[in-house]
């Protein structure tokens, strides 16, 4: 794959994870999310898109170019 063509989302948690299933907090931790508002970019693919949908009620996603 070429990486200067690969897309980029930027994720954002914007709710908090306190009383969220264990679940939803492995996800936001494989996401590298650890802190409400704090943000990280990673490549669009199935994977993170997977992840991302599973916490899409406490996350903004945003593409980045």
């Amino acid at each position: 794959m070429d990486k200067v063509n690969m897309e980029q989302v930027r994720i954002t948690l914007i709710k908090s994870m306190i009383d969220r299933p264990k679940r939803q907090k492995d996800t936001l931790a494989a996401l590298g999310i650890s802190k409400r508002e704090q943000s990280v970019t990673k490549p669009k693919n199935d994977q993170i898109m997977g992840m991302v949908n599973k916490v899409n009620h406490l996350v903004k996603v945003e593409t980045v170019e």
